[in-house]
């Protein structure tokens, strides 16, 4: 692709594929119809360390829509926000859709999204749905993290943090700052913008396959909003350090008062039993926390990788690009 053909990419679409052979293929005829067959649109797959034939389908996509699908393949499974970062890092529009690969977002509201940000200046737009087919798990822990979020990041109480987003290029620029080994797109993107639409889009039951989300990954996605973007947790671990050391002073006063007027104080051992587990697990909690952001400290000064490329095609050499 030349420097006049890559001044034309209008919309880049970023999807983190994960054992999806059997969608892969039909997301991305779709996308083309609803774009165009032209440089205007720019597809870029990044293989997260699938274990089926999704190499072979990514790669025969490049050959069919030659100039159109940019195919990125990592060297393992780095998470999916991983993969966004390393699509991001490649698309090259001046709108970037990120969708999922399993079909349960239309191609027709992703058009949509760009439609919106385009038309009243988003900085990036989310998708919304009026029902949602996700697992109850997955529903328990998208609202367990918009409340988190909410917190910790200052995100607007009445926003769905759907993966089904757009985003301008400038704040896709952004959001490539972040050089860490440990990305929360959404994070990354709030700390810089309070920019935001809205869609409303249909939701689709999966096409194939399973989610790639359970119970660990989810709860590494809290531990990345947790630590990398917000010292809440310390300063909740030094007010409740405080609020038991005031409560410890209080019961000393307390039991001091009772002995010097006579009254008669049994020495219960349940009493202290319970006592020394409040405190070392609060203890132990806050070490954890410590540890958690010194572990991430020391991995991010490691140069411990956000992503390793093994294979690039169809994709255009940074030397190319007009934004970098």
């Amino acid at each position: 692709m030349n420097e006049i053909d890559h001044l034309r990419i209008d919309v880049s679409v970023v999807i983190p594929v994960f054992n999806a052979e059997g969608t892969i293929g039909t997301l991305a005829e779709r996308l083309v119809d609803v774009f165009g067959r032209d440089h205007s649109l720019q597809i870029v797959l990044v293989n997260d360390g699938s274990a089926d034939r999704t190499h072979e389908v990514c790669a025969g996509l490049v050959d069919k829509f030659l100039g159109t699908v940019s195919y990125i393949r990592l060297a393992k499974n780095f998470g999916e926000h991983n993969a966004v970062m390393a699509g991001l890092h490649h698309a090259e529009g001046a709108y970037v859709v990120i969708m999922d690969d399993d079909l349960e977002n239309r191609p027709e509201d992703a058009a949509r999204l760009v439609e919106e940000a385009r038309e009243k200046g988003f900085d990036i737009v989310y998708s919304s749905y009026p029902r949602r087919q996700h697992s109850w798990l997955r529903i328990l822990g998208s609202r367990f993290n918009g409340l988190v979020a909410n917190v910790l990041l200052d995100k607007p109480k009445d926003l769905y943090l759907s993966s089904f987003k757009c985003l301008s290029r400038w704040l896709v620029d952004e959001v490539l700052k972040y050089q860490g080994p440990f990305p929360y797109v959404d994070g990354l993107a709030l700390r810089c913008t309070r920019n935001i639409g809205r869609v409303t889009a249909s939701h689709q039951r999966r096409a194939g396959g399973r989610s790639g989300y359970n119970l660990r990954k989810l709860v590494g996605l809290w531990m990345n909003m947790l630590v990398n973007f917000s010292v809440v947790p310390l300063r909740t671990s030094t007010m409740i350090g405080f609020a038991l050391c005031v409560t410890g002073g209080v019961v000393g006063v307390y039991i001091i008062v009772e002995k010097l007027a006579g009254r008669y104080i049994p020495a219960g051992w349940p009493f202290l039993v319970i006592t020394l587990l409040l405190f070392s697990g609060v203890q132990l909690v806050m070490l954890g926390i410590i540890g958690e952001y010194l572990g991430r400290l020391f991995l991010s000064s490691n140069a411990t990788p956000q992503f390793v490329v093994r294979e690039l095609r169809g994709v255009v050499s940074k030397k190319e690009s007009r934004w970098r």
